[in-house]
């Protein structure tokens, strides 16, 4: 495999469950990064630690960039697979109750048999989406 790091990976897993353990101890509130952006937004005036929990993820990488020289991998993309990316993510989450944070992350730790059934379903979809579009339509060129 190309460009395989398992330290990157197993240590980037152990800080995601520090921080969501250190939210759930702090707040007691899951982290689940969409219900955590929709409540930053439309809480107004008393999501200050929300706004902090999401600049928190952004200057992360950042901080791991400048640390490490490792340059972040940017791909770009045209507007509209964007757009519709991010449509679909937000009605796959709303759909789901929740995201891959909250049911992968905080929902299996719990043993929720709400999120284990949402986290196979949306790691299948995601297995089938990869291999239609690499395999069966060749993308990305």
């Amino acid at each position: 495999m190309e460009g395989f790091t398992p330290f990157a990976g197993l240590s980037g897993g152990v800080l995601i469950g520090l921080a969501a353990v250190m939210l759930l101890a702090l707040t007691g509130r899951i982290a689940g990064v969409s219900g955590i952006l929709s409540n930053a937004i439309h809480a107004g005036s008393g999501s200050a630690e929300r706004w902090l929990f999401l600049a928190g993820l952004v200057a992360g990488a950042l901080l791991h960039q400048w640390l490490t020289g490792v340059q972040l991998p940017v791909r770009t993309l045209d507007w509209p697979y964007l757009v519709g990316g991010g449509l679909l993510v937000g009605f796959g989450t709303r759909l789901g109750g929740g995201c891959t944070s909250g049911h992968g992350v905080c929902g299996i730790a719990r043993f929720s048999p709400r999120s284990i059934v949402a986290t196979v379903t949306f790691m299948t979809c995601g297995i089938v989406t990869v291999f239609i579009t690499r395999h069966l339509l060749g993308w990305p060129t």
